[in-house]
């Protein structure tokens, strides 16, 4: 099991007279290389879904467990150590650094500009149709291109798992389809999950979860199969 999530919730402003709701008593687990998407409308819980299996939001009750790792019991720190081993990222921004070259921007997650490493980001940037931009900076290229570097950038440590939110929100629609396409190669050896508004970009998926008003109310076999 990759993920297990018993009785989650998440509560904003507690001790207030309004309270809301991101996550509704989310009982879930997820295991296997698959590609899992999560739909739902704007306000609906599914980025909040995400994080909380990231580790980023600490639920107000309930539990997450990534393998035998209780979030609950593990300190900031070693929570953060294990996004930096375990998990790759990819937003609706790219969060690339200006300042840095296409290459540099690749290489920040694994803190390594060895020429083996050197070597593994070409190799990553050129499946991506990006070789021949290594040296460019982000502004020099369209946004099509600065996600494609974003998400070679989550590639290169070798993540066991890969998570997008909306990461085709800023993409024209072939753009988007050539996005997934690749991500979706990754399925094979990771488990990949993808948080959009846009079911097209899910048609390979192998399930989806289906949220609203903080709560999953199905859970969708797609295309992908089991």
């Amino acid at each position: 099991m990759i993920f297990k999530m018993e009785s989650v919730n998440l509560v904003y402003d507690i001790g207030k007279e309004v309270q809301t709701f991101a996550l509704k008593d989310i009982n879930l687990s997820l295991d296997g290389n698959r590609f899992i998407g999560i739909m739902g409308p704007s306000g609906s819980g599914k980025s909040s879904l995400l994080y909380a299996m990231a580790g980023f939001k600490i639920p107000t009750s309930g539990k997450v467990c990534y393998g035998e790792i209780d979030y609950n019991k593990v300190s900031p720190s070693e929570s953060a150590e294990i996004r930096r081993k375990d998990f790759g990222f990819i937003f609706q921004r790219h969060f690339l650094i200006d300042y840095m070259t296409v290459l540099e921007n690749v290489l920040v997650p694994i803190n390594d500009d060895s020429r083996e490493a050197k070597i593994k980001a070409i190799s990553i940037l050129d499946k991506l149709g990006l070789a021949h931009l290594t040296s460019k900076k982000p502004y020099q290229l369209s946004g099509g291109q600065r996600q494609r570097v974003a998400i070679a950038r989550a590639l290169i440590g070798d993540p066991k798992v890969i998570f997008a939110d909306e990461p085709t929100a800023a993409l024209d629609h072939s753009s988007s389809i050539e996005v997934m396409k690749f991500i979706e190669n990754y399925k094979k050896d990771k488990m990949i999950i993808v948080v959009t508004h846009d079911s097209c970009i899910l048609q390979n998926a192998n399930h989806v979860i289906n949220m609203l008003d903080g709560a999953i109310v199905s859970i969708d076999k797609g295309r992908g199969g089991i």
